[in-house]
């Protein structure tokens, strides 16, 4: 049975917010809880209204895509949930709620560690990452939904920002596919309060521009590491593929990879997950 969270060690004014503002409509940091996702989705179900923030230090179960794990190290990532109800989003659409999470927080993480901008990629569906020497994550994200297209919509949209890990501390499985803001910024401190605050703020914009209809679609195209590239795609029954992805689609959040010949249109891909991306040749 889950556990309650600890008591919120930090709230909206202590992290520089204003409580002056209706957003977010609550914002609590805790010390250590099962999952950001758990207490969000608990706000929810009890009316808390949209947007809610929920973060943590520390997860002792944390959940990634297709029922893998994220952990961190307590201290060691910025871990937080964004709840939404959106009644005012068609649910074809709900996909840009995880879009707009993840150009917000790439656009506040490269503000930290002092990046320049673009420097943080998205790898289609949904990781924050970064290109070196090789193509390393920096952050994943998790959307769960429940309830799309009816009076009681919500979403609550899971994100896990590597922090201020060196590399020596990283899990050795994961070691040569991940990355940190404080490897990426060189050792400049980073600051996970004025990180998940910064977000927050920039959040709010890109939330209020979707709720009028206006989606950056620009902005995540471009961000997109995979356009032009080859990669292995699989499929949730374990089915996998190596297509040339070509693009995205801004209207259903498709990847677009190439047809079966140079004269087939691209095709849509709406499921599946690239797990195998190279800078150059043959995946």
């Amino acid at each position: 049975m889950p556990r309650p969270p600890t008591r919120p060690s930090r709230e909206r004014a202590e992290l520089g917010l204003s409580v002056a503002t209706a957003f977010p409509s609550r914002l609590e940091w805790f010390e250590r809880v099962d999952s950001t996702n758990d207490v969000v989705a608990g706000w929810l179900r009890d009316g808390v209204p949209e947007v809610c923030v929920a973060a943590a230090d520390e997860q002792t179960a944390g959940r990634g895509r297709s029922g893998r794990t994220w952990t961190a190290p307590s201290g060691g990532a910025l871990l937080c949930s964004v709840g939404f109800r959106p009644t005012w989003l068609d649910p074809e659409r709900a996909w840009r709620l995880a879009a707009i999470v993840s150009l917000a927080m790439a656009d506040a993480a490269e503000s930290e560690a002092g990046l320049a901008p673009g420097t943080i990629r998205l790898k289609w569906p949904n990781d924050l990452v970064i290109e070196t020497e090789a193509v390393r994550k920096l952050a994943g994200v998790l959307g769960e939904t429940d309830g799309l297209g009816t009076p009681d919509a919500r979403a609550i949209i899971g994100i896990g920002v590597n922090g201020a890990w060196s590399r020596t501390d990283f899990p050795a499985e994961l070691a040569d596919s991940m990355t940190s803001l404080g490897e990426a910024a060189a050792g400049r401190p980073i600051d996970r309060y004025r990180l998940l605050a910064d977000f927050v703020r920039r959040l709010e914009a890109r939330v209020d521009a979707l709720r009028e209809g206006r989606f950056d679609a620009e902005g995540w195209s471009t961000r997109q590491l995979t356009n032009g590239r080859p990669v292995r795609l699989e499929q949730p029954d374990g089915r996998g593929q190596t297509v040339l992805a070509v693009g995205v689609e801004p209207e259903s959040g498709a990847l677009l990879v190439a047809g079966d010949s140079p004269e087939a249109p691209p095709r849509h891909v709406l499921v599946g997950e690239i797990r195998h991306l190279r800078l150059g040749g043959v995946v």
